[in-house]
């Protein structure tokens, strides 16, 4: 059995001192259409790395091939599936152990929970993962999305009370949608024992409403944000990972993170 420490160090790789991490999401791959933007991931890897990313959520077939592109970041590595955009199934299941994980220097697991999809089968998917995080010491983060990708279900009481049932389940790190204001997501974050990170969702309007979205969502609470797609389709993406990093670990406003576009 590994030491009790394990978990606290996996977690610190992930979250430096000041309690915050900048995750960046290239999981998509494995269930939608990622081309052109995403066509070299070792390209993309080098610039979210040099551009100050502390983490990288990703699929096993990037993890193995692209292991030496990783540096420093931290790598959390997506161990469920589901079908793809050519079938549009919602039902996740396990595809990779921890051990699996484990063995290509994985700091955490991550898996989808869909509370209001499926009779909670997603659920179940996180709480068997979770019990396995046990024996390994593994830090597993859940993706909690109320009704799964049906934005009709996406409201913030429905966010806060699939972002509790992850850590009731036995997450170490929530995912999650930000709730749209910062007074319900603070309530959120209250009331969620774990810390939670904002995932970054579909492109946004603007450079200055991505980074207005995570400058709201550090001020009510949350420990990081988990981006993808606003990443690596971005014409810059060594500097909106700079911008994001200086909002995230420098406090810096919109207006000065701006500056690094």
């Amino acid at each position: 059995m590994q030491s009790k420490l394990a978990k606290r160090r996996r977690m610190q790789r992930i979250f430096r001192e000041n309690g915050r991490s900048l995750i960046v999401a290239m999981d998509h791959g494995s269930f939608m259409n990622v081309l052109p933007h995403a066509a070299d991931p070792g390209r993309i890897l080098d610039e979210v790395r040099e551009g100050g990313a502390d983490a990288v959520l990703t699929t096993m077939g990037i993890a193995s091939t692209f292991a030496d592109r990783f540096g420093r970041m931290s790598l959390i590595m997506r161990v469920d599936g589901a079908g793809s955009n050519l079938d549009n199934s919602l039902v996740f299941e396990q595809r990779y152990t921890v051990e699996d994980a484990l063995r290509l220097g994985a700091d955490a697991v991550a898996a989808m929970g869909f509370p209001g999809v499926n009779q909670g089968q997603t659920l179940h998917n996180l709480a068997r993962i979770a019990g396995q995080c046990i024996a390994w010491n593994m830090p597993l983060l859940a993706e909690m999305m109320p009704g799964g990708f049906d934005k009709s279900v996406h409201t913030p009481e429905n966010i806060t009370l699939a972002s509790r049932i992850g850590a009731e389940v036995g997450a170490d790190i929530i995912k999650t949608l930000y709730t749209g204001d910062v007074p319900s997501f603070s309530s959120l974050t209250s009331g969620v024992f774990a810390p939670v990170v904002v995932l970054g969702g579909s492109k946004q309007e603007s450079d200055a409403d991505l980074l207005g979205m995570v400058h709201d969502s550090i001020r009510g609470g949350a420990s990081g944000v988990a981006v993808g797609r606003n990443v690596w389709r971005h014409a810059n993406t060594r500097g909106i990972v700079r911008a994001l990093a200086r909002i995230i670990h420098e406090d810096a406003t919109v207006d000065q993170a701006l500056t690094e576009l």
